[in-house]
């Protein structure tokens, strides 16, 4: 089966289809996660997933070309412990059609292949069942749970710990 999707890396360029699926995502998203949702903090994320210690895509539907989704790999060490924290969402419209799993396959692949990580980590709020359903269908396994361990919407909130290591 071909692929449905293309991932690819976020620019400048994105900032006006971003933000308005960022709007019109807003229910979709809260409470699980705070995109950046106007111009300078999407400039900034733009900046910031360019560092060498983070790696970041959009997926793109590939029919239309049309922006389904982003994956971020964050904190990226390397050495002994070749990690990265993995987050991700999809936009309004574009969910539960299987073009984020698709797009974390990939991302996963990337990640133990080209950046050659060991281990790749999602903090996933208790509550937000398709963000599990999705961790799981890829290959993460639920390892713990961290009270209060991020803060998003002005509020710390609880996180279950899921991780996937390379095969």
């Amino acid at each position: 089966m071909a692929s449905r999707i293309v991932l690819r890396s976020p620019a400048l360029s994105d900032q006006r289809e971003f933000l308005a699926a960022v709007a019109r995502s807003s229910a979709l998203h809260r409470p699980w996660v705070a995109p950046p949702a106007a111009a300078a903090p999407f400039r900034a994320y733009v900046d910031r997933m360019a560092q060498p210690a983070n790696c970041a895509w959009l997926v793109c539907e590939r029919e239309s070309g049309r922006i389904a989704g982003v994956i971020n790999i964050t904190n990226i060490v390397l050495g002994p412990l070749r990690s990265g924290y993995t987050g991700y969402y999809a936009f309004a419209g574009f969910e539960r059609r299987g073009l984020m799993r698709e797009g974390l396959t990939a991302a996963v692949r990337h990640a133990f292949t080209k950046l050659r990580l060991h281990r790749l980590e999602a903090n996933i709020q208790p509550g937000n069942a398709a963000s599990i359903a999705l961790a799981r269908a890829c290959g993460f396994s639920q390892e713990g749970f961290s009270p209060r361990y991020l803060k998003i919407g002005g509020r710390w909130r609880d996180h279950e710990r899921w991780a996937r290591v390379a095969d």
